[in-house]
């Protein structure tokens, strides 16, 4: 047997070409001049046969497919069956592109196969050629299709339509539903159909343990295949007689909704199951052309554009949600019958899809999650950069081979900084600046850029923490303007003077080293919590207008870390704290992923916590306040006579991890 096959290195296509040569034939295989290496790649495949798999020159778009007049005469005559798998499978192309490669393509196909006098031309087609059609789809209609609203739909109808209007060999037509990966070994080259729930999945499962009940909304009818079931069924029937003329769904027995589909993946991948799942029909009320008018209103698009961008999923995919048509297949298990060729149950094998996405698929393993990768030759500014937290992520940044500057009140400490990155390997300037001080602010960016021309990340950790309850500040405004000048203003005011310059670019990372204390209020913290909040606050806003041009705002709730700003307060000794290191693990984490927010596991439990029982939470922080007293220092007291904790405060210091208190 001699074999032509167009899309032959393609996903079903190089399945197809190893069954094929197991019945012994030769399978020549059009390929691209361009794509020489997957031809060598598929022979790779089937290495004892590789001399069996002749490459042919030429293109789907081209006329006759551009086979060379020598191809034409050495082939013609010769090949008994022509397969044609070639076409464009991907919601996110042009419609242009679509029509010339998958309508064209099946015509410049067509005339091939009759000018080299093949005996049977085989189509690949989809059961996309029936539209969305409302109800079930025989094997042995076609006008009949539903609507083709979108290209994909138009252009597999359309041609399948050239083959049946213009072939005039013996023909057959396959329409696979939607192929997902090898039920043995889970092998898939693309992210399509039921993928796109995958990654959604993976975050359920990051955020919820499997046991965690969530609602969903249900919607369409759909149906999905493995790989080796539709290339073992097209293989088996193609070499049938008696065929000729006819159209088989290679599909599944069982329809899945998306719901039923998604719960599926769920068990395989150990995520979150949907309990409770909403049928669309329940907003069946609302009149057909509002919802139309509705979805297209900027605004909405724009929504629903960021929504399936965040998933990682066309927009296009939108339009097959509610895809509802059902699909008879008697034919095909006609044909197949007594062959042993059927589909398995998807429950059986979504574990190997899984796993197959999971290590060579999923989108985060092409992301360069590498600290160097992230900031190699981007300008970093960090303030407070002399020592603690400032310290270690200058470090670590300048071994990275960013170019830090550093920026502080002490030159003698800058220094020393810069001495140890640059005994790394790394580059640091250094500049002297109080950030308190507005137009020493102004004058520090201003250098920056005079000698950088930009800067690519700001790190606002330089900052002031008052201890004093609210009694005895009655008297002390200044408190509260001293922390608010340094925390909110001189942050505002640096990130005010790069914005322009981060705006035109389209590119730019503000990172605010915050607190605990804002997501957990603790009492004796008022000024300095209110200065961190107001700059969340603040970048909060910020994010909302420019998280379409590229610019990202992180707010790190950093928790207690062994700084010298928490010397003065002894019962921190008993306390548990993080290092500045561990501090700068979290300023990394904001630079890989630019997340909104940075927070540890106890922060995450007083956000909760905040949300459900507020007052129950005012209530525990007065707990502690009232246990605890008032330094010394905030007393008023000049020469303070050390106490020893309690055991009490120190089992209290011990159960509130990472809290100012």
């Amino acid at each position: 047997m001699n074999y032509f096959v167009t899309g032959g290195t393609g996903f079903i296509g190089r399945f197809l070409v190893a069954r094929l040569l197991e019945r012994g034939g030769t399978v020549h295989v059009l390929t691209r001049e361009a794509s020489a290496h997957k031809l060598e790649a598929l022979k790779q495949r089937s290495p004892e046969a590789a001399e069996r798999i002749v490459g042919v020159v030429g293109d789907l778009v081209e006329p006759s497919l551009g086979l060379s007049d020598a191809d034409l005469s050495s082939l013609r005559g010769r090949i008994d069956h022509f397969f044609h798998v070639a076409a464009i499978y991907d919601l996110a192309a042009s419609a242009e592109s679509q029509w010339a490669a998958n309508v064209e393509g099946t015509r410049n196909a067509v005339a091939c196969a009759e000018d080299l006098q093949a005996q049977r031309f085989h189509h690949v087609s989809s059961i996309a050629a029936g539209g969305l059609y409302e109800g079930t789809f025989r094997e042995d209609m076609f006008e009949e299709a539903g609507s083709l609203s979108h290209p994909y739909l138009r252009t597999k109808h359309e041609s399948e339509a050239v083959v049946r209007r213009e072939c005039s060999i013996p023909w057959q037509v396959y329409r696979p539903s939607s192929v997902v990966g090898h039920s043995q070994s889970g092998e898939i080259d693309k992210i399509d159909g039921p993928y796109y729930s995958f990654k959604l999945l993976q975050k359920l499962r990051k955020a919820a343990p499997p046991w965690f009940p969530l609602i969903g909304v249900d919607a369409g009818s759909f149906n999905v295949v493995p790989v080796d079931y539709v290339v073992d069924a097209m293989d088996h029937i193609a070499h049938q007689e008696g065929h000729d003329g006819e159209c088989f769904h290679l599909t599944n027995p069982d329809h899945y909704s998306v719901g039923e589909i998604v719960n599926i993946i769920a068990d395989a991948g150990h995520a979150p199951r949907f309990a409770v799942r909403l049928d669309t029909k329940i907003f069946s009320f609302v009149p057909t052309g509002l919802m139309e008018t509705i979805g297209k209103l900027p605004p909405v698009k724009r929504l629903i554009a960021a929504f399936f961008g965040s998933m990682e999923v066309p927009e296009g995919a939108g339009t097959f949600l509610n895809w509802n048509t059902r699909y008879d297949n008697r034919a095909t298990e006609g044909a197949l019958k007594g062959s042993g060729i059927e589909v398995p149950k998807l429950a059986s094998y979504a574990g190997k899809l899984w796993d197959y996405w999971e290590r060579n698929l999923d989108p985060d393993l092409f992301v360069d999650r590498s600290l160097r990768g992230n900031v190699a030759g981007k300008v970093v500014v960090v303030t407070g950069a002399g020592t603690g937290i400032g310290l270690a992520t200058a470090r670590r940044l300048g071994q990275a081979g960013a170019k830090v500057i550093l920026a502080g009140r002490t030159l003698e400490t800058l220094e020393e900084a810069r001495g140890a990155i640059e005994e790394s390997g790394g580059q640091a300037w250094v500049h002297s600046c109080d950030v308190s001080d507005m137009d020493a602010c102004d004058a520090f960016i201003a250098g920056v850029l005079a000698e950088h021309g930009r800067v690519d990340i700001l790190i606002n950790n330089a900052g002031r923490s008052i201890r004093r309850s609210i009694e005895l500040s009655y008297d002390r405004f200044h408190d509260f303007e001293r922390t608010m000048q340094l925390n909110y203003f001189g942050a505002m005011r640096l990130i005010l003077r790069l914005l322009p310059g981060m705006n035109e670019r389209r590119s730019g990372h503000i990172v605010n080293i915050s607190s605990m204390g804002v997501v957990g209020p603790p009492a004796r913290f008022a000024g300095y919590v209110a200065s961190k909040s107001a700059l969340e606050g603040w970048t909060r806003c910020a994010e909302a207008e420019f998280c379409d041009r590229g610019i990202h705002f992180t707010n790190i709730n950093m928790p207690l870390v062994r700084t010298p700003m928490i010397g003065p307060t002894k019962v921190y000794e008993y306390a548990p704290t993080i290092s500045p290191e561990e501090a700068a693990d979290m300023v990394v984490e904001a630079i890989l992923h630019k997340p909104s927010r940075v927070t540890s596991g106890m922060g995450k439990l007083f956000q909760g916590w905040g949300v459900v029982a507020p007052k129950l939470l005012a209530t525990a922080m007065n707990i502690a306040y009232r246990m605890f007293d008032d330094s010394h220092a905030a007393k008023g007291i000049q020469r303070p006579e050390y106490v020893e904790p309690t055991k009490e405060q120190v089992a209290l210091a011990a159960l509130m991890k990472g809290l100012h208190y």
